[in-house]
């Protein structure tokens, strides 16, 4: 992935892009869409499971909304050493720009430790903004 934002912890790796979505945006009732693609790659030696996550997404006013939920997409994968994992999702927000930060929830398979892989903050910047802000 070319211009993504990625972190490392624990030898899982976050790869994160995202897109504007200017066929479900209506900017003139303030309603913002994007898409942003993950790739989560274990770079370890151990297998591990994806159990929960944790988002904070920030309008560009500073109003910031806490998601939390099972797994991603409906799925808690499991990845062996080597193997990657990558899914879609999206947001909204009510102004033309904001960013996105979060963690992964994450348990080993051998000794059954939980963990938190960081999930970098990224921009949603779309083209109706004034200026970028971040």
């Amino acid at each position: 992935m070319s211009d993504a934002y990625t972190q490392t912890t624990r030898h899982i790796r976050i790869s994160v892009r995202s897109f504007y979505l200017e066929d479900q945006s209506e900017p003139d009732e303030g309603k913002f869409v994007w898409a942003y693609r993950i790739r989560i790659e274990n770079q370890g030696t151990e297998t591990v499971q994806l159990l929960r996550r944790s988002w904070r997404i920030t309008d560009a006013l500073g109003r910031a909304q806490h998601v939390e939920g099972e797994g991603v997409v409906g799925q808690q994968p499991v990845l062996d050493p080597g193997e990657s994992f990558e899914y879609t999702s999206g947001t909204p927000l009510e102004t033309p720009s904001g960013f996105m930060q979060g963690t992964y929830h994450m348990v080993t398979a051998t000794s059954g430790e939980t963990f938190d892989v960081a999930i970098p903050a990224f921009s949603l910047d779309s083209p109706h903004q004034h200026g970028r802000v971040h």
